[in-house]
């Protein structure tokens, strides 16, 4: 008969209950070489014989990975907080200096020095000192040159455009059409006014002139004035012929531009020139709109500038193009002027309205003749105290000058 333990043995093993499980799991069992597995090791079998040894393995991968990330995410902060300048500060501290010379040597030892770190903000050697800039109290000159404008020549002075002006009358003429290339300029330390002093001249009296005080010439330094011996404001110790620069002083241009004619008294414009009219009738009156003088709309020298006594714009244009009388009006001046503006028309609109067409290389209208707005009066030149060919055109409302941007369409 067959024993009973070997069939047993054969047969196949049933699936163990959960709690024989459990219960063989805690029991060593004995391995090919004699030694029973670990705890781990038999859990791995029974794993595997489950089929869930590549699941487990994979899992466990990311597992580590994950863990991994963690670790080093928490570990990186550390290095970007390292605060180098407390090293260097406790590096430093920590340096013990000797407090005193060993007995066997009687000379004394050389100290340890601490090793510097420069951590602050270097400056970089300049070989060149820079100095701020000085007050300059005297006169200077300066040579026009090509392109030069009297607004250009005061910015780079850093000056008002009438300073130039009031530096320079009898070189400009208070006329800033004037200028010229090649002109000597004198170039005053401050804004104000330049003066000539004159035999029988009081300080009293040229201070007020120029709106001023008497001390104001007295303690400019480049006047070289001394007041402990200037002696009575009405005689002052000041040689005649000397130039005074007058600090802040400021005064009336000398007007160079046409006055208010009027239709029943032309002749008042006689000071300008051979252009002034005789006898002029009544004719034709202005609507009071206007139109422009020409066909380009924008300038090509001065605007309105009442501060360097320029009253009116420069309009662009080319010698020859046609200027046109802006409204209904009569001619109370035409030809040359004497002061700077070449060939002249003056009209007068008999509404309080006058307009005045300056630098004119043609002029086709006669003292009286009445015009009428659009028509052609003359053609755009360059006569007279101009740089380049244009237009200059003033506006005056009952005698008194006006912006021409004010009335004008758009351009």
């Amino acid at each position: 008969m067959d024993d009973p333990k070997e069939n047993f043995t054969e047969q196949e093993p049933f699936p163990l209950s959960e709690g024989r499980r459990s219960e063989e799991l805690s029991q060593p069992s004995a391995s090919p070489g004699g030694e029973a597995p670990g705890r781990w090791q038999t859990l791995w079998q029974d794993i595997t014989e489950l089929g869930f040894g590549e699941t487990f393995s994979r899992w466990a991968a990311h597992l580590i990975l994950a863990v991994s990330i963690l670790l080093l995410i928490w570990i990186m902060p550390g290095f970007y907080t390292y605060d180098f300048f407390s090293v260097v500060s406790a590096e430093e501290s920590t340096v013990n200096l000797p407090t005193q010379t060993p007995a066997i040597d009687s000379s004394p030892s050389p100290s340890p020095v601490p090793a510097i770190v420069d951590v602050g903000i270097n400056r970089q050697t300049q070989l060149f000192t820079s100095l701020p800039s000085r007050p300059r109290f005297e006169v200077i000159k300066y040579t026009v040159k090509p392109g030069d404008t009297l607004f250009g020549i005061a910015e780079k002075f850093r000056l008002k455009p009438e300073t130039i002006l009031w530096g320079n009358q009898y070189t400009l003429g208070d006329n800033p059409h004037n200028l010229r290339p090649g002109q000597e300029l004198n170039i005053l330390p401050v804004d104000g006014t330049y003066y000539k002093w004159s035999a029988g001249d009081g300080l009293n009296r040229v201070a007020e002139f120029f709106g001023v005080k008497p001390e104001d010439i007295i303690n400019f330094p480049g006047n070289g004035l001394d007041p402990n011996t200037i002696g009575d404001y009405a005689h002052p110790n000041i040689e005649p012929g000397t130039w005074l620069v007058i600090p802040g002083g400021k005064r009336e241009f000398v007007s160079w531009s046409a006055p208010e004619i009027p239709r029943d008294n032309p002749g008042v414009a006689q000071v300008l020139g051979p252009g002034a009219c005789r006898e002029v009738s009544s004719g034709a009156i202005g609507v009071g709109l206007f139109i422009w003088p020409t066909n380009r709309h924008f300038l090509s020298g001065f605007d309105y500038s009442p501060s360097t006594n320029h009253f009116g714009i420069d309009i662009d244009g080319e010698t020859g193009n046609a200027v046109y009388a802006v409204d209904n009006g009569v001619v109370v001046y035409a030809g040359w002027n004497n002061w700077g503006y070449g060939n002249v028309i003056v009209i007068n609109h008999g509404n309080g309205w006058q307009t005045l067409y300056a630098h004119l290389s043609a002029i086709n209208v006669a003292c009286g003749q009445s015009v009428y707005q659009g028509n052609t009066i003359g053609a755009i030149g360059s006569t007279g105290n101009s740089s380049g060919s244009h237009l200059h055109f003033e506006m005056m409302y009952n005698g008194t000058k006006v912006n021409p941007w004010d009335y004008l369409p758009p351009p």
